[in-house]
């Protein structure tokens, strides 16, 4: 493994330890150069409630790796979390920057209805 992604696991690691203190849901969020992937992970981290992503029959047509795809990806994932009655979760960014793609799915995610 890189040292990069090494630090950003370590990050994602210890923001995921205060997350279970907090036990609340959490909104996950993984990103790869292509595509980004967002899941809502119940309390006890045992099941998925909700997952969207740009690989979704929805979005699969626009284009997958720009923040507009993300802000598409976070309405869907409000949704379909509201949908299964989840409405307060923790955002967990899985160690990423809050910024570009990431800021944009969690601003969508808000705007669908989730708080965090």
């Amino acid at each position: 493994m890189s040292k990069k992604r090494d630090a950003r696991l370590k990050r994602a690691k210890r923001s995921r330890m205060h997350m279970r203190k907090l036990e609340v849901s959490r909104l996950c969020v993984y990103r790869s150069p292509r595509h980004i992937y967002a899941q809502v992970i119940s309390a006890d981290g045992a099941t998925i409630q909700a997952a969207a992503s740009t690989l979704d029959k929805d979005l699969r047509d626009s284009a997958s790796g720009n923040t507009d795809s993300a802000a598409k990806v976070g309405a869907l994932i409000a949704e379909r979390a509201k949908q299964v009655g989840v409405e307060r979760v923790a955002f967990d960014r899985s160690g990423y920057k809050y910024h570009g793609r990431v800021k944009a799915l969690a601003d969508a995610a808000r705007e669908g209805g989730l708080q965090f």
